[in-house]
């Protein structure tokens, strides 16, 4: 290769407008690219820094020239105007920064902003610092640069700050921006596999999971849980699967372009999988909501089963507001360990004792034919009654015919005891309450006969306990259940008739019979009497009747005391003790002890136990917020609650409590972690709202609702699709509105309760006025109910159950 010749090679010039041009640039002036791109000859342009010029060897050069010959003198009169023009240039105003028209401007910013021309003629003025102060050129501020690119005095607020000012500033964007990288969200995966409908309760337990210490949901993912601030739930009954899928179209002219069906979403009744919310698949009425919610879920009610046969709804609300009672660490190790036999002991703790009168839960009439008593004729009011149920008797073989006998009570009303003869605060309520209990063996037909009796008073007097000698002879002694040996009734002469006559003494019209499964002690003893007290009922089985828990079962779960124990057989005493020691308790605890609330308390209590995150150990709180006066029921709990009219004074409600402004029962105002809310007015519209057992005033409020949406008072009947629309509309109106008032990081959780509940309230109805006919009609004049009747309200309650929920984060 041949050597090159030093100087030969001409590389080609880039221009390098330095750093002068490069802020002016940035600055967007155009005249300053103008002068930039003029000719290197130019005296008035910037000077232009062309590529690498070929080497050429040293030699000595004049004073006044560098080493690559250029003119010293002519750069450094190049350099000052650079400087010149970009402190003009900074006096003028930018294209990026706005001026008031009213605020002042000195004369040299007016100057240094007339013209390119006159910003080229400024004094030359070598060493011009790019980064002085905008105000100004004096030698004072030389030293004191600023930065051109930032605003106008934001140095100077910058200043006034402290340094715990901006700590606090970046702290709060500093959150922010982890808030944005981890906020919280509830999705559902289509591919993750649902094992059953959500219930009610799962939308409690969901609740209870964000904040407090409920378990995490497995049909739901919950992320960044700890970001949920608030959760508010919404029950707006009205609103069903069927005005979805298309099934019930709310406007009459929404129909396919394909077909003549109404749109929908593809939802099946049976299918338990969330929907996604599509705009061209929903009515008008509807389409709000998809700006709110990804997915509509079928929700299904709270019912009561017996067998196969649903026989009743719950209520929607009481799903949500009463929650089980978690386990403590004792009662989870207890029955970890495996050395506790039986049920837990039932703790206390969380109970709230409610004194009742015994009175309260005798069995009632529908209660004995239930459960299969021999009713007493003083249950019957009219002679056709008495005869119809006479004949009942003599069908079953339990006639005086037959043996059996009635205790002396010709009415209901002669077991009423005046007031001023009952103790003040008495339980037993002027009654003489006595606890019977009987030991029964099989006789040679495999019919069970009486053969010991015991009778316990109040106080725990034994009144009575007698063997009994049946007439007819014994089979089987049953010894390991009965306790009784045949060495035990060999000199017994006490027959049937001779306990009969002793309890015909004894039962008065004041006289209340206390008994475990009473009605197998009152088959033995062929006596019937009518008020009764069946432990059996009060403390109901969790699967409902025919099923009940043993008297064993109640003293482990409720006495904490170990009965009927070995192999010689029950104890008449100790069992007859046993039942009255469960219905004191029950007296001094409450109706609903013993029962499935008697493990579950208000959700505004469990919220109340938790503390609130990155707070001055200040508990979480609830509010409700309902239709007439929230502080009776499942809002007594509530920390906050504010009764309302209409549907428009529940959405300001909402934002009421969530505004931290509202007053609690305690006086104080305070942040609220929970609301719970109803809109009813769709329900009303739609004839869903049933007051049957309602106070005056709740009918009142009803009835002024009724006038006020322009509907008669006795309205129970279904609208036209084009009004349903239209209250639909309304509805889901005040659906976003709640949305958008809600702050930031808020679970919003919106559900139906039920779906269309009238034809259980009809069947309900007519199953009640047959149970009510029984008394006074004849068995031929009474409105029937039979199985045929059952299978129809069990459908009926299966179809109710089907609800529909929404929920998401804002």
């Amino acid at each position: 290769m041949a050597k090159r010749k030093r100087g030969s090679f001409q590389q080609q010039e880039t221009p390098d407008f330095g750093l002068g041009a490069t802020l002016a640039y940035l600055k967007g002036e155009d005249t300053i690219m103008a002068g930039a791109a003029a000719s290197k000859d130019d005296d008035e342009g910037w000077t232009v820094v062309v590529g690498r010029p070929a080497k050429k060897r040293l030699e000595k050069q004049p004073r006044d020239k560098d080493y690559n010959g250029h003119d010293r003198k002519q750069e450094w009169r190049e350099r000052g105007r650079d400087d010149a023009l970009k402190r003009a240039r900074r006096r003028s105003p930018s294209p990026h920064r706005s001026h008031s028209p009213d605020s002042p401007r000195d004369e040299e910013e007016e100057a240094g902003s007339k013209s390119d021309d006159a910003s080229a003629k400024a004094p030359l003025i070598f060493g011009g610092n790019p980064f002085a102060p905008k105000n100004g050129d004096s030698d004072e501020h030389l030293s004191q640069p600023s930065n051109p690119f930032s605003a106008p005095g934001k140095a100077a607020k910058q200043a006034k700050e402290t340094l715990e000012d901006i700590a606090k500033r970046q702290e709060a964007r500093g959150k922010a921006r982890k808030l944005e990288r981890h906020y919280p969200v509830i999705k559902h995966s289509h591919n993750a596999r649902l094992n059953g409908s959500v219930k009610i309760s799962d939308l409690q337990s969901l609740a209870l999971y964000i904040l407090a210490d409920g378990t995490a949901p497995q049909w739901v993912a919950v992320e960044n849980r700890s970001h949920i601030r608030k959760v508010v739930m919404l029950m707006v009954p009205g609103l069903e699967m069927a005005m979805f899928n298309g099934k019930l179209p709310l406007e009459s002219d929404r129909v396919d372009e394909n077909s003549s069906k109404p749109k929908g979403l593809d939802v099946k009744h049976d299918d338990y999988y969330p929907a996604s919310l599509k705009p061209d698949r929903l009515s008008d009425s509807l389409k709000p909501l998809v700006d709110v919610f990804p997915h509509v879920w079928p929700i299904m009610g709270p019912s009561e089963s017996r067998g196969k046969n649903h026989i009743r709804l719950h209520s929607p609300m009481h799903a949500i507001l009463s929650s089980q009672v978690p386990k403590t660490q004792e009662e989870k190790q207890l029955k970890k360990s495996g050395k506790h036999k039986g049920p837990l002991p039932q703790g206390a703790k969380h109970w709230q004792n409610q004194r009742t009168p015994i009175i309260e839960y005798l069995t009632s009439l529908a209660d004995q034919q239930e459960n299969e008593y021999v009713v007493h004729p003083a249950w019957f009011t009219t002679d056709e009654a008495k005869e119809a149920a006479q004949q009942r008797r003599k069908d079953t073989h339990s006639t005086a015919e037959d043996g059996w006998v009635d205790s002396h009570v010709a009415r209901l009303e002669d077991g009423d005891v005046p007031d001023k003869d009952i103790e003040q605060g008495s339980v037993t309520a002027g009654r003489r309450v006595l606890a019977v209990d009987c030991e029964m063996c099989k006789d040679e037909n495999d019919v069970s006969v009486l053969t010991r009796i015991s009778l316990i008073d109040w106080d725990g007097t034994v009144v009575m306990d007698k063997l009994v000698k049946p007439d007819t002879p014994i089979k089987d002694y049953v010894t390991q259940w009965s306790g009784i040996t045949e060495e035990m009734l060999r000199d017994v002469t006490t027959t049937l008739s001779d306990i009969q006559k002793e309890l015909l003494d004894i039962l008065t019209p004041h006289t209340i019979l206390v008994g475990h499964s009473l009605n197998s002690d009152l088959n033995a003893i062929k006596i019937t009497h009518p008020f009764l007290v069946d432990t059996g009922i009060l403390f109901p089985h969790i699967k409902g009747p025919p099923f009940k828990q043993s008297l064993k079962w109640l003293a482990q779960k409720f006495l904490r005391k170990d009965i009927q124990k070995g192999t010689e057989g029950h104890d008449s005493v100790e069992d007859a003790r046993t039942c009255l020691n469960l219905v004191k308790q029950k007296c001094e605890r409450g109706p609903r002890w013993g029962t499935g609330d008697t493990n579950a308390e208000s959700i505004f209590k469990r919220f109340e136990r938790v503390i609130r995150p990155k707070s001055n150990d200040e508990h979480r709180a609830g509010a409700m917020v309902d239709w007439g006066n929230p502080n009776q029921g499942p809002g007594a709990q509530a920390k906050v609650a504010i009764g309302c009219d209409s549907d428009a004074e529940i959405v300001a409600g909402i934002e009421h409590a969530l505004s931290g402004l509202a007053v609690g029962k305690n006086g104080t105002t305070g942040q609220v972690d929970f609301v719970f809310a109803r809109l009813r007015e769709l329900e009303l519209v739609r004839g869903w709202w049933d007051d049957g057992r309602a106070s005056d005033e709740s009918k009142a409020r009803r009835q002024a609702a009724l006038a006020r949406l322009g509907l008669p008072p006795d309205w129970d009947a279904e609208i036209s699709n084009e009004a349903l629309g239209k209250e639909v509309a309304k509805t889901v109106d005040n659906i976003v509105r709640i949305y958008k008032a809600l702050p930031p990081c808020t679970a919003f959780i919106v559900y139906s309760g039920t779906g269309d509940p009238r034809e259980v309230r009809r069947l309900r109805q007519l199953q009640d006025q047959h149970k009510e006919e029984y008394r006074s009609k004849k068995w031929d004049e009474i409105t029937q109910w039979g199985s045929a009747e059952d299978e129809q309200l069990s459908r009926a309650v299966k179809k109710a159950r089907n609800g529909v929920g929404f929920m998401t984060i804002k």
